[in-house]
């Protein structure tokens, strides 16, 4: 059954797509889920290049199942582009599980110190972060030195979000409190310009899928209830979100009153449950293609090297550049210029950008094929994937506390990775601040928390003292794929 899994995990994507790309997609799936879908801690990793490989592929199935054409496939290189996205989130994925297993060489194995906090404790510390949270939001733009450290600070609520949620679900679900903190998240992320509302519904997703249990029918419907909320929540942002954003313009006082924004809506609402069929399906294929994020890379393709020449890694290194002058060290540096030019350039597409207050994603995938072309183009991936593996096994290996560690690794990794249409220098700069700031400060705090335990001789101490001084042997580790 080993070898023949391959095979019909391909034959079942060739029969749901008609198109033996879907085969192959399937297959690069199945790849990824081997390389890591038992690493130790949250399923993070998995579930955010999961959400990387639907980007790259929902619309091989969509158009099949449902008969409605997408804005992608007129594009005349859109499959060569779908190719080497696959390839490219498939490289990640390589990358990762090679610094991984080289990371844990070096910083093997050590016992974590089990649950910390106390669940009354993490639901005032939920509620003290969201009041922080609004006003670190309020504040990074008027400091530019320190917008990305405020704004990297700012994501710590997620992570409380996380561990909340967690602990109320795990290892028995308490329905009513979970119920309720999700739907106010999620309803304090649709209250807000971009679509802030995913990220609590896809932690969500997180928690649902790791506890999922395939012999509880329960948990299946747990699972179908956020997928649900998730296809509804998109579908609706889809449909709405062009006139209520047009309300931040035009309406006074509305981006700074939240129930201005409320009852907007819900009226808005109330219009696109009256709208017929039709309609509705016309968004379904707006979101989809809105996911299926290869139009624009695809048009790139066909221009690269055809009328423009290759870059030479002209864009990445750019982009290096940039990370290494930061601005509290070089206040004078120049913003980053819109993504939307750099699809006008390689494109050819004159698209919204500054001046419309929006930018159009082209993707690291785009990126590096401009850079490179075939194969050179997925050496960047590799590196980053080893970089990001290392990065994991060296948070697991610094922070002994369960209780910091699990929504640390699960805000940054998630952050860091689920994006596929993200620039290079977005992806690189975004990732480096989450590590140096929030994990630096649950760094810091662990140590502070080893430090007074061990100092103290609490009881807590005694039940963890061979946690805090590693004399244990390493905890067992999920079992690893050959």
């Amino acid at each position: 059954m080993g070898m023949m899994a391959p095979v019909l995990v391909s034959m079942g994507g060739f029969v749901l797509s008609r198109d033996p790309l879907g085969g192959l997609a399937v297959l690069v799936l199945y790849a990824i889920w081997r390389l890591v879908r038992h690493l130790p801690g949250p399923p993070v990793v998995l579930f955010a290049l999961t959400y990387q490989w639907g980007q790259c592929a929902i619309g091989l199935f969509y158009g099949p199942l449902t008969g409605r054409a997408l804005l992608a496939t007129t594009a005349p290189e859109y499959r060569f582009t779908v190719l080497i996205s696959l390839l490219s989130v498939l490289g990640l994925a390589i990358g990762f599980r090679v610094g991984y297993n080289w990371a844990r060489r070096r910083w093997p194995e050590r016992a974590h110190v089990p649950e910390l906090f106390s669940t009354p404790l993490l639901i005032a510390a939920y509620v003290v972060s969201l009041f922080a949270t609004i006003s670190l939001q309020a504040i990074a733009w008027y400091y530019p030195l320190f917008t990305q450290a405020l704004v990297a600070l700012s994501m710590v609520r997620l992570g409380v979000f996380y561990l909340t949620l967690r602990r109320l679900v795990i290892p028995d679900v308490r329905f009513a409190p979970a119920f309720a903190l999700v739907v106010f998240e999620v309803g304090i992320g649709f209250t807000g310009f971009f679509a802030n509302f995913r990220e609590p519904l896809l932690l969500t997703a997180l928690v649902a899928f790791e506890t999922f249990d395939p012999r509880r029918l329960s948990n299946w419907v747990g699972v179908g209830a956020v997928a649900a909320a998730a296809v509804v929540a998109g579908v609706f942002w889809m449909g709405v979100r062009g006139e209520y954003r047009q309300d931040f313009a035009e309406v006074e006082q509305f981006a700074e009153s939240r129930s201005l924004r409320v009852d907007r809506l819900q009226e808005l609402a109330a219009d696109w449950l009256a709208q017929d069929s039709t309609a509705l399906l016309l968004t379904v294929d707006f979101l989809i293609d809105r996911i299926w994020a290869v139009y624009y890379p695809a048009l790139a393709v066909a221009r690269v090297p055809a009328l423009l020449p290759h870059t030479n890694g002209e864009i990445i290194f750019g982009a290096l550049r940039h990370i290494a002058t930061p601005r509290a060290l070089f206040p004078d540096k120049p913003p980053l210029p819109s993504d939307s030019e750099m699809v006008r350039r390689y494109s050819g597409v004159m698209v919204a950008g500054e001046e419309a207050n929006t930018s159009i994603a082209f993707g690291y995938v785009a990126e590096s094929y401009v850079d490179f072309g075939v194969p050179v183009m997925f050496v960047p991936m590799l590196v980053w994937g080893m970089f990001l593996g290392v990065s994991y096994q060296v948070l697991r290996y610094m922070v002994r506390h369960q209780d910091l560690l699990i929504p640390l690794l699960a805000v940054v990794f998630w952050l860091s990775m689920f994006v596929f249409e993200r620039s290079w220098v977005k992806t690189l700069g975004l990732t480096g601040t989450l590590l140096i700031y929030v994990g630096g400060l649950a760094y810091l705090l662990d140590r502070w928390l080893v430090q007074r335990f061990v100092a103290h001789g609490t009881e807590r101490q005694t039940a963890d003292d061979d946690a805090l001084t590693g004399v244990d042997a390493a905890m067992p580790a999920p079992p690893l794929p050959r």
